[in-house]
């Protein structure tokens, strides 16, 4: 079994669940899902596993994957964590970050910027894709090693570089304004700056992302 088609599987049924082609309560098969991907039902099976470790779905002996989804209020939770634990690492990246990192992270706007005024779908989804390694490198940047491995994980969800696609270009300028103040913050060694500057951009984030919520079959919360 190639590696490719591993990626393959698990890209599509990840892209799957956090786009609403599998809402939250399907059921997903291997047959039938190695069939729209076109591979074997190994890999789709492998796939499968590392959802199910993921939270996304979960496996239930002679039926399949039962698709769990993520409710709004998961979503608070997850955007509270990524505020404590990113902006402490905003903070330590300030007064640790390298000229080389400090470069990265000014090339990483500016690619950004440039890319967001004529972008359609592939280029939102590049978008999205350069965003998180914006963010993985300002936690590089922190010097904390146990920082830097726990955080991908609460980047894994597929929701967070989903958003790209409901997100409004307005919403996107607004975020990529605040991913510029926050490479000043850290270019000026102010870890109060930067801790404050990516906590706001968290939660200008969260507010954003509300209007996916429509859009994703999302539990909402009880009010």
């Amino acid at each position: 079994m190639s590696g490719s088609a591993r990626e393959h599987a698990y890209d599509m049924l990840r892209r799957g669940i956090a786009d609403g082609t599998y809402p939250a309560g399907s059921w997903l098969r291997e047959e039938d899902v190695a069939a729209a991907a076109g591979v074997s039902r190994t890999p789709i099976r492998e796939a499968l596993h590392r959802l199910q470790a993921e939270g996304l779905v979960q496996l239930m002996r002679h039926r399949g994957a039962l698709v769990v989804g993520w409710t709004a209020d998961d979503l608070d939770d997850l955007y509270e964590l990524r505020s404590t634990i990113e902006g402490y690492g905003a903070g330590r990246a300030a007064l640790h970050r390298t000229t080389d990192q400090l470069e990265r992270l000014h090339k990483l706007c500016t690619t950004m910027d440039e890319m967001l005024p004529t972008a359609g779908e592939e280029e939102m989804q590049q978008l999205g894709t350069l965003s998180i390694e914006f963010h993985s490198e300002i936690h590089q940047a922190s010097g904390n090693r146990q920082l830097a491995a726990l955080v991908p994980s609460i980047l894994a969800p597929p929701f967070v570089s989903e958003a790209f696609h409901h997100h409004t270009r307005l919403e996107l300028e607004r975020s990529f304004e605040h991913h510029r103040e926050l490479v000043q913050a850290i270019e000026a060694q102010d870890r109060e700056w930067a801790e404050s500057i990516m906590r706001a951009h968290l939660r200008h984030g969260r507010q954003s992302l509300r209007r996916m919520e429509r859009h994703l079959l999302l539990t909402p919360s009880e009010e």
